[in-house]
């Protein structure tokens, strides 16, 4: 009996800490929002949740590895300093990645409640889920005759977030929180295949219908012209405008499709103005910035550059990583780190493609039992790997590297030294060490017979003036995806 009421008191003073610790938290939550504003707490803070506490250290926990060590970097040491201040017995703060399943540590302190009912006020707002959709019959009208369906998979939380999409998860997270705020109307979301532009947008709509406070349409600019053409035939234009125009927040997918759509166009254009003019947020996605999208009539092209333009660029290993683990840690199936690094070397253009192979190696294990390896991985994505084998040649390198920097395409095997030639030929070494499979001497020979210590050279430099130039490393990346497109 002693027994089981020592348990028990151990039970109730480990709880005890938990709500202590949960207080402290957040109080130091409202002053990290104070101090680095709403919408980069919630972008980098708000996922941190609270571990045990040894001796004068705490744990934070962050549900990625690229959250972590972003947070490590950019605010570890002002976390030390809130968290000393509040309890002056900790003295260091220790950022890891949290366990999949693992109960231990405090929720996420949000909002501005009394600390104390932290824990009741984060359930509080889930028990009446249904209660806004009653309140809003015209939310499930709008979605039902004009947009398409939401995908749930697609929210802000299942967003990995990186260095190439930081900026435009930034600005869809200020238009989810706060619609048609100055500046941020419209929003215009542009990059490469796969690389997440739907996903924002499918999150901007899942935050905004959650919270209840608007109607949402989103439909791909496809679906918008037929939805034109279709009330055209049926002689109910007029009915279509004032559907379209009566929503708060309309999202179009994929504009580029209305190029060379001229009544189209025109029927955007005058519906995007009624929005605006109105006060309500327009969120679009498109291939090509407005400027590039040489196809769409000129005051449409102005209008839509007028507001929020945010680029997702090409993903890097880390943010390719990154996804790889959350997928992987989703799914329950155990891939080795040396299997996801290989994937992310190989398939490197396409989110969706990478998340796809990844998808069809957990099928494969959860069918027949069997263990994910790198074998298995080479023989069961044998299709998709050989399409993404690299076929750059460095002839091809050569020729557009001399083109971007406007020198002769001999220079590249010449003997000549000045810092116009030889750093575009240190590039091209260096791209086709990255783009090709060919050997640091034969990468040598094809650069007027150098030795392989020349090519080695140029890699390093090149590396390291990409880390300390940004506009540099941004010609670099330009010249790969030129290359790899």
């Amino acid at each position: 009996m002693t027994g089981g009421l020592e348990g028990y008191d151990a039970v109730a003073e480990a709880n005890a800490q938990k709500s202590v610790l949960a207080i402290h938290w957040s109080r130091i939550c409202e002053r990290l929002k104070a101090e680095v504003g709403e919408v980069e707490y919630r972008t980098w803070l708000r996922q941190i949740t609270v571990g045990p506490v040894e001796e004068d250290e705490i744990t934070l926990y962050l549900p990625t590895r690229f959250l972590r060590d972003w947070v490590r970097g950019q605010y570890g040491d002002r976390l030390g300093t809130l968290w000393n201040a509040e309890v002056p017995a900790i003295r260091r703060v220790e950022l890891q990645v949290a366990r999949p399943g693992s109960a231990s540590a405090t929720p996420p302190a949000d909002g501005a409640a009394a600390p104390a009912a932290v824990a009741r006020e984060e359930a509080a707002p889930r028990a009446p889920a249904p209660a806004p959709v009653a309140e809003e019959p015209r939310q499930a009208e709008v979605r039902s005759d004009l947009a398409a369906p939401l995908d749930p998979r697609f929210t802000f939380d299942t967003f990995v977030v990186g260095k190439p999409n930081e900026f435009a998860y930034a600005c869809a997270r200020r238009v989810a929180e706060r619609p048609s705020s100055p500046g941020f109307n419209p929003l215009f979301l542009y990059g490469g295949v796969g690389l997440g532009k739907t996903h924002l947008m499918h999150a901007i709509g899942a935050e905004l219908l959650r919270e209840g406070r608007v109607s949402v349409a989103y439909m791909s600019a496809e679906k918008f012209m037929y939805r034109f053409i279709a009330a055209i035939r049926s002689q109910s234009t007029m009915e279509f405008k004032e559907q379209l125009r009566s929503v708060d927040v309309l999202m179009i997918d994929d504009l580029q499709f209305l190029i060379g759509k001229d009544n189209t166009q025109e029927e955007f254009f005058h519906t995007f103005n009624a929005l605006v003019d109105a006060g309500r947020q327009i969120v679009v996605s498109a291939d090509k910035s407005p400027s590039d999208l040489s196809g769409l009539e000129d005051r449409l092209r102005t209008r839509l550059g007028c507001g929020m333009v945010a680029d997702i660029h090409a993903t890097t290993f880390e943010l390719r990583i990154s996804i790889l683990e959350a997928k992987a840690s989703a799914s329950g199936v155990v891939v080795p780190a040396k299997v996801l690094e290989f994937l992310a070397h190989k398939i490197t253009s396409n989110v969706r493609e990478l998340e796809g192979a990844l998808n069809r190696l957990i099928a494969h294990a959860n069918l027949f039992g069997r263990p994910v390896t790198l074998e298995a991985t080479q023989d069961v994505l044998h299709d998709i790997l050989k399409a993404h084998d690299r076929r750059v040649t460095i002839e091809e390198i050569q020729r557009k590297v001399a083109e971007h920097w406007n020198i002769r395409l001999t220079d590249m095997s010449s003997a000549r030294r000045a810092r116009a030639v030889a750093r575009p030929r240190q590039v091209a070494m260096y791209l086709a060490k990255q783009l090709t499979s060919r050997s640091l001497p034969e990468i040598g020979r094809k650069f007027g017979n150098r030795d392989h210590t020349t090519v080695m050279h140029a890699v390093t430099r090149v590396t390291e003036l990409m880390e300390q130039d940004p506009a540099f490393a941004e010609d670099v990346e330009l010249l790969r995806r030129m290359l790899e497109s």
